[in-house]
């Protein structure tokens, strides 16, 4: 249950109390557990979630897993399509005073769009403000892009700990793993204890 008191006082039109936003940022190929888990974790909890890629588009999700049943071992995850999720903010139009909170899911999307200048400058926004990140698998990526996680204890993916040491984190292999403002998890294996924590730094903060 979301702790009324700390959330936004602006209002809409109506009167009603604005519900607090919370960023997540995705692209072609975000990982659909790490993504549709926390999305709907966090409308239940009273949030709205902006879901922003570098147009305001429909994306296509993926499902990422060493296939279990393979007749030909796989040493890598084997990508496969997912349901589709519509961003209805663009990068560039995005604010981090706007937002509560960031959101950054997995897969092969933060690979790509890490190099969105508009996506690191909103990262850096809601970073320097102090609020609430929870960050999933290769969304380490983005967090290193914009250098975010600099003398940080992190966790991520195992194959993405060259990453998160590359960006002066310091890796731990954990199910997640809590630094200062920051929240990361492994995979979406680990979507419950995730979610469980950033929702509480998010009633928390303020």
């Amino acid at each position: 249950m979301t702790n009324n008191s700390n959330l936004s006082s602006v209002s809409d039109k109506t009167g009603v109390p604005a519900r607090p936003k919370i960023l997540m940022p995705l692209g072609d190929a975000t990982e659909a557990l790490d993504t549709f888990y926390p999305y709907f974790r966090l409308l239940e909890a009273g949030y709205e979630v902006v879901v922003a890629g570098p147009e305001a588009r429909l994306y296509h999700t993926v499902l990422h897993e060493i296939p279990p049943d393979s007749s030909i071992p796989w040493d890598i995850t084997q990508e496969r399509p997912g349901y589709f999720i519509r961003a209805t903010l663009a990068f560039r139009d995005a604010v981090g005073a706007e937002f509560a909170g960031l959101f950054i899911s997995g897969g092969r999307a933060p690979e790509y769009i890490r190099y969105d200048k508009d996506l690191l400058r909103v990262t850096r926004e809601i970073h320097a403000a102090g609020k609430p990140i929870a960050c999933v698998c290769h969304g380490i990526e983005i967090l290193t892009a914009a250098d975010c996680i600099r003398g940080r204890r992190v966790t991520t993916v195992a194959k993405c700990a060259l990453d998160a040491q590359q960006g002066g984190g310091t890796y731990v292999n954990s199910e997640t793993v809590v630094d200062g403002n920051i929240v990361t998890a492994r995979t979406w294996h680990d979507n419950a204890p995730l979610m469980r924590t950033f929702l509480g730094m998010l009633e928390n903060q303020g």
